[in-house]
């Protein structure tokens, strides 16, 4: 190895090669330069897309989180109801309607006349006849009246009897030329005169005789007394500036009457002529049978019902005038119903209303109540088995608005 070295020559040429440094190609510093362009275009282009993503990802878990919001704030918005199955009733073959018994005949009887009682005949629950006394009353003003209405009247007729005279003798007079005409015509003149003030003393007369005459108070038809109001020696007033005071009250009870508010619905039963069946709850077991005599022909608007009169015999009178009753009226044809809560029903100015719930949606339909149990009314239009109804509607419940039910009504439809 050493005489290897010691053989190598070092020449200037070679030193001066030595001592040049080594130039770049222009070729390979072009490819450099390109090399780093792409480099940085990449990751521009990778900071970018890094960018882009981030931007999308949030925008995009943006809107799903308001997509997400809005479902859950419109399915809050839904409301929640329960539902009931209407309940179905037997056909309907009449119907039941209470009402309070009558007398047919009812009066008060007042005193006609001003003095003290004197005497009274009958108390409460005696039966009287027509015509029969009842009452005697002192009137000693009228009395004295009268006598001096007599004796006015008895001046009166003599006064007319002379003017009578003196007209006729005047009138014979004349026709000789004893008398001239205009004392004539004085004394007729006269007579009339006369004859008027006498015709007022007898009509006087006529007026105090039947002030006198109802002295004495008469039942005016057959009856039971249910009230006396006064006693021997109370004081009678009958003048027109006071409250008249009630002597004694007499009602007729061989026949009652009731008047009924028929609903508008049940109309065609209020036939004239029609029979009725009468119940109470103190004859248990016991029917009274009485007649439809005449309705209304009318139907009320306040409550939507039509009046009628049931006349009833009782000839032993065990009904009693006020009594309540129920009175059942047969309907002309049956009539299917339903029976639905009280708390289903919907009160607008379109008319009563329920709320139903078909296809997850609310719906508002017109009905019509037959009868009302207080917690549950009849419905005789409207409504069907299968229609589930809303309990407790809201007073923001529209037709058409999503729904949700929140129980499942026992029983099932059509039950």
């Amino acid at each position: 190895m050493a005489s290897n070295e010691e053989n190598v020559t070092t020449t200037p040429e070679s030193k001066a090669i030595e001592a040049q440094p080594v130039q770049p190609s222009p070729d390979g510093f072009h490819r450099r330069m390109g090399a780093r362009r792409r480099t940085a275009i990449l990751v521009a282009a990778a900071a970018f897309a890094a960018l882009a993503l981030l931007i999308y990802s949030g925008i995009h878990s943006r809107a799903a989180a308001e997509s997400r919001l809005k479902q859950r704030t419109e399915e809050a918005a839904i409301p929640t109801v329960a539902v009931v199955f209407p309940r179905e009733g037997a056909p309907t073959q009449e119907i039941v309607l209470p009402g309070n018994t009558q007398a047919f005949s009812d009066a008060p009887i007042y005193a006609r006349t001003s003095g003290y009682l004197k005497r009274w005949y009958f108390d409460i629950g005696a039966h009287v006849q027509k015509g029969q006394l009842l009452a005697e009353i002192e009137t000693p003003e009228v009395d004295q009246q009268l006598q001096q209405a007599r004796a006015d009247l008895h001046t009166a007729q003599a006064n007319l009897n002379i003017a009578k005279i003196t007209a006729a003798r005047w009138q014979d007079l004349v026709s000789t030329g004893s008398v001239s005409q205009q004392e004539t015509d004085q004394a007729v003149s006269n007579l009339s005169a006369v004859t008027a003030a006498a015709e007022s003393s007898a009509a006087n007369v006529r007026r105090l005789e039947q002030l006198q005459a109802f002295e004495k108070v008469y039942a005016p038809f057959d009856g039971i007394i249910t009230a006396r109001n006064t006693d021997i020696g109370a004081l009678i007033d009958a003048g027109a500036s006071t409250q008249p005071r009630e002597l004694f009250h007499i009602a007729a009870i061989r026949k009652l009457r009731l008047y009924v508010a028929v609903p508008e619905v049940y109309s065609r039963a209020a036939r004239s002529g029609a029979p009725a069946t009468l119940t109470l709850d103190e004859f248990p077991g016991q029917t009274f049978h009485g007649t439809l005599v005449r309705n209304a022909n009318s139907i009320d608007i306040a409550s939507r019902t039509l009046l009628v009169e049931v006349d009833v015999d009782n000839p032993a009178g065990q009904l009693l005038p006020g009594a309540y009753v129920f009175v059942h009226l047969k309907l002309p044809d049956e009539t299917r119903s339903v029976t639905i809560p009280s708390n289903t029903l919907i009160f607008r100015k379109e008319g009563l209303q329920v709320g139903l719930v078909r296809n997850d949606k609310a719906e508002l339909v017109p009905v019509k109540i037959g009868r009302d149990y207080g917690s549950s009314v009849e419905i005789v239009s409207g409504l069907q088995p299968t229609d589930a109804v809303i309990v407790d509607p809201s007073d923001s419940l529209v037709a058409g608005m999503r729904v949700r039910l929140s129980n499942k009504p026992t029983g099932g439809p059509g039950r």
